[in-house]
């Protein structure tokens, strides 16, 4: 058995749906365990919905590799880190490849593509599968890579392990700093006038956990998008009353379309409403170590 088979066979995938989403995630830990070899960890940290998923045990599917500088710099070249992330992936006997992805616009996120082909890629895995034969010829697997180049102050950071593809550590944003970045999600994400569904299941999840939240850094992501304004000093009570608006905004059937295709247990889904989220919210804490809050 590969190490890629070992690393699949944990997910017990049934469907064919559930080999790609099986496929994808190992495919970002093997990205991880390329990055590791280099100095990528030294500048930045590993943050998002894949982090809470790899990390912190969040239950359902990301597509997305996250990551953060730690420290500001226009100058930073994504494309350096290519042939690493390629050689890991490679080395494994998957054939991808990466290439940067052109902006179109300005902004702080320095963006690529990491792409293989699907039918090629089930075939190299699943040798004696017959799913194969269910897939168009071109159609590719693909995972974004992002790197926020001007990333908001006061994350919190610490170095975490993992043992396959091989033993490798990644430097990720803390839960709270995690939990900061999704509740900014929450409240000012623009996706096509609405909001995603997976912020609204993540924030959730770190409710549940009981997970303080990073005010300080959290206020620095509102002040940085103009969310809030710059003068303003963000309270537990503050942060209370801005979500408790945005969940009057939210239109809850198009929050529930969104998750559904990347979780596998629907029926929490059932109780989300405008009064759900804001019951919940009452019991968020904040980091008081960083706010005196």
């Amino acid at each position: 058995m590969t190490i890629i088979q070992q690393m699949i066979n944990k997910y017990n995938p049934k469907t064919l749906e559930d080999k790609k989403h099986a496929i994808k995630e190992v495919l970002q830990e093997v990205v991880l365990a390329g990055l590791s070899k280099t100095d990528f960890f030294t500048h930045a940290a590993f943050y998002g919905g894949t982090a809470s998923r790899i990390f912190y045990g969040i239950d359902r599917f990301s597509e997305d590799l996250d990551f953060s500088l730690l420290v500001s710099d226009d100058t930073f070249d994504i494309s350096k880190y290519f042939k690493p992330i390629s050689d890991a992936v490679n080395s494994l006997g998957l054939n991808f490849e990466v290439s940067k992805k052109d902006k179109t616009v300005n902004s702080n996120i320095d963006s690529a593509f990491i792409k293989g082909n699907t039918k090629e890629t089930l075939i190299t895995i699943y040798s004696s599968s017959t799913d194969s034969r269910l897939i168009i010829h071109n159609e590719k697997i693909i995972i974004k890579f992002e790197v926020d180049v001007n990333p908001p102050l006061y994350a919190h950071t610490e170095i975490k392990f993992r043992l396959l593809p091989f033993p490798y550590q990644v430097r990720v944003y803390d839960a709270s700093s995690l939990f900061a970045g999704k509740i900014h999600a929450v409240i000012a994400r623009s996706w096509k006038n609405r909001i995603k569904g997976r912020d609204l299941y993540d924030y959730g999840y770190y409710l549940s956990l009981e997970t303080k939240v990073n005010l300080k850094h959290l206020e620095s992501r509102l002040k940085q998008t103009k969310t809030i304004d710059k003068e303003v000093k963000l309270s537990r009570d503050l942060l209370i009353d801005i979500l408790e608006k945005r969940f009057d905004q939210i239109d809850y059937d198009i929050a529930k379309s969104d998750v559904r295709p990347f979780i596998k247990d629907q029926s929490s889904l059932d109780l989300w409403s405008r009064e759900f989220f804001k019951s919940i919210t009452k019991q968020i804490k904040v980091d008081l170590e960083d706010n005196n809050d």
